[in-house]
């Protein structure tokens, strides 16, 4: 079952908004990833410029790697059918796990 944890707000500044996930949000996404239940999870950020892509692209290939065979992939994007249909995407596909996908209307 894929889990979804969506983060409201963060920094505008690459290197503020990595260090809020990491004191804020982390050990809420490696609860999720603790229940046996759960073999994926798809963390939902808000949009951000370029600039935050390496921070978010490496959360998402490191906390895939520590929770192997689970998978983790994160979103970017606004509420709406793009973002919805990633993640309904990510859900039925097994052999994605460590991304970072934007999505856009």
């Amino acid at each position: 079952m894929q889990r979804q944890l969506e983060i409201g707000l963060l920094p505008d500044g690459a290197l503020d908004a990595q260090t809020a996930f990491m004191a804020l949000h982390l050990e809420a996404a490696r609860a999720l990833l603790a229940d046996t239940a759960t073999t994926a999870l798809a963390i939902v950020l808000p949009p951000a410029a370029h600039g935050h892509r390496d921070w978010r692209l490496a959360l998402a290939r490191d906390l895939a790697r520590e929770v192997a065979p689970k998978r983790v992939n994160i979103v970017s994007g606004h509420p709406g059918e793009a973002l919805a249909a990633t993640l309904r995407f990510l859900a039925d596909a097994p052999g994605v796990t460590g991304q970072y996908l934007v999505c856009h209307e």
